[in-house]
């Protein structure tokens, strides 16, 4: 795990600093972090991309699990879910908005021989993008853009289809954001999404939930989790006419899909999730921060991750909260496809 790539080794705890200022438990307000997204999540992703690639691998997304079947192959089949909810076809053009490295993109091109544009606003994302796709197969067919989904650089009309895994969460405006969707994608084009969400279990005047809200943005590099009932609202009022919503997270989950977060689940697999597992992670980035070997700011970026992922479990054993609030629209008008 190279811990000296994303924000530079002399800059990872002045960017740590800056990134806690944004959230309420550190004194930030909502309406800052809303403000100040585009630094406040790009600031999160130089941090955590690194992490986050070294426990997750390339695709930065949970997933509904079947029994019997491994995290990566059901992060693979909710990829694939997505490109057949689109009814993607050979020779489109689509766009990934909120990219991350790639690994998403990469496989639903290869599964649906579609050119793929991904979107991205971190420059340490899309350096290492272009990496992992480097002789994939999909390096002449797909692209990256460094780019902010609420203005995004293209044409109105230009894409056939777009899709969003978990990654519109950080926009500080559902609204304007999904308008900017509506406005890239041709008449007749679909757009589907999984949303990270409160659901309708959560309330508002209670201070537990309240706790696991705040735990998730802090950890996750959030504005504001909004309600699965905001981002429908939104989504219409953006002009799109909704063909399916659903919590995949509800009726599709046989396995949690909290369960590889889960610090009390143990398995050889799932080790450094464990409590046993974080501890020995969180001595060794200590040691090597210590010597010199991992930038300083290192421990501290573990630890919120840590936390992000006891607000994650706890968020999903309570059911306030969901990663995977299904959203597929399209824009009105005839295609050419």
């Amino acid at each position: 795990m190279n811990l000296t790539a994303g924000a530079g080794s002399g800059k990872i705890l002045s960017a740590v600093e800056k990134y806690e200022k944004y959230h309420a438990c550190y004194g930030g307000e909502e309406e800052e972090r809303k403000a100040n997204y585009a630094d406040m999540v790009n600031k999160y992703y130089d941090l955590a991309t690194t992490f986050y690639e070294f426990g997750w691998g390339q695709s930065f997304h949970f997933a509904p699990r079947w029994k019997g079947e491994s995290l990566s192959e059901s992060i693979k089949r909710h990829e694939h879910f997505l490109a057949l909810q689109l009814g993607l076809k050979a020779g489109q053009k689509v766009l990934d908005i909120g990219c991350g490295i790639g690994g998403p993109l990469k496989e639903i091109s290869l599964f649906s021989s579609t050119s793929i544009t991904g979107l991205n606003n971190n420059e340490f994302q899309i350096k290492r993008a272009k990496e992992l796709t480097c002789n994939s197969g999909v390096d002449k067919t797909c692209n990256f853009v460094k780019g902010d989904f609420m203005k995004m650089p293209f044409p109105d009309n230009y894409f056939d289809a777009a899709y969003a895994i978990e990654a519109t969460c950080h926009a500080p405006d559902a609204y304007a954001c999904y308008k900017e969707i509506f406005r890239v994608l041709k008449p007749g084009g679909c757009f589907a999404a999984f949303e990270w969400c409160m659901t309708d279990v959560f309330d508002t005047s209670n201070k537990e939930h309240q706790k696991i809200k705040e735990e998730i943005e802090v950890g996750d590099g959030l504005p504001d989790i909004r309600l699965t009932t905001k981002c429908l609202e939104a989504l219409k009022q953006a002009g799109f006419e909704v063909m399916e919503e659903k919590d995949l997270a509800i009726d599709h989950c046989p396995v949690p899909w909290y369960l590889p977060l889960d610090s009390t689940h143990f398995s050889l697999s799932n080790f450094r999730a464990t409590s046993v597992g974080r501890f020995v992670t969180r001595i060794m980035v200590s040691a090597l921060e210590f010597v010199g070997l991992a930038p300083k700011g290192s421990t501290r970026v573990l630890g919120f991750l840590q936390k992000a992922a006891e607000g994650l479990v706890a968020g999903g054993k309570t059911r306030i909260f969901t990663p995977m609030y299904f959203l597929l629209a399209h824009k009105p008008g005839s295609s050419n496809h």
